[in-house]
């Protein structure tokens, strides 16, 4: 009997990292309020963002183990940073939790420097998903001086290059669907 084909859970994990993404610089670039980030990245950002990372650890992949695991958790810890650290009935009773623009920067740094990381990786992999996490880490590098330094423009800039980041992430999942019916969108060779 022939063995199952397994699905690819990189579909879904692009879709969710490409629209939690997008809708946030939405809100960044000042279109959209907070309430869609807050829901799409507990859900879609986050939930299913780590399913498909556990899928992956399944396949034995630990780039998109930890790529989707990592960022989904990204997700839902920063709603709910947002969601509590936003709250005046709960700043008063417990300013530990309270949101900060030092606190989101030192927490937007760490993620840039796994970001870092995952680049140098993704380098080996195509240039497709190289340029995703390149535009990634100028992304979280400019949202750190946005918060650290309180530059507006950098912030800017931050949201419109997370915009293609967005849209890149997007292109990589139709790749993964449309390679399903024969159609093969190019992503280049890698660039290490």
């Amino acid at each position: 009997m022939a063995e199952a084909k397994l699905s690819n859970p990189a579909a879904i994990g692009l879709a969710g990292f490409a629209m939690t993404t997008f809708i946030l610089q939405l809100h960044n670039l000042g279109w959209v309020g907070l309430t869609p980030v807050l829901w799409i990245g507990i859900f879609y950002g986050g939930l299913a963002q780590l399913v498909a990372g556990f899928l992956e650890l399944k396949s034995g992949n630990n780039f998109g183990f930890s790529a989707f695991t990592s960022y989904g958790a990204f997700w839902i810890a920063l709603a709910l940073y947002i969601i509590f650290g936003t709250n005046a009935e709960l700043d008063k009773a417990y300013p530990v939790l309270k949101l900060t623009s030092q606190g989101l920067g030192y927490f937007l740094l760490a993620w840039a420097i796994y970001t870092g990381i995952m680049f140098i990786a993704a380098m080996k992999h195509n240039g497709v998903l190289a340029f995703l996490f390149l535009t990634l880490f100028i992304g979280f590098i400019g949202l750190v001086v946005k918060e650290l330094a309180g530059n507006e423009f950098i912030g800017t800039l931050a949201a419109w290059d997370l915009m293609l980041c967005a849209f890149t992430a997007w292109y990589l999942m139709a790749h993964v669907i449309l390679a399903d019916v024969g159609i093969n969108l190019p992503v280049g060779k890698a660039w290490l």
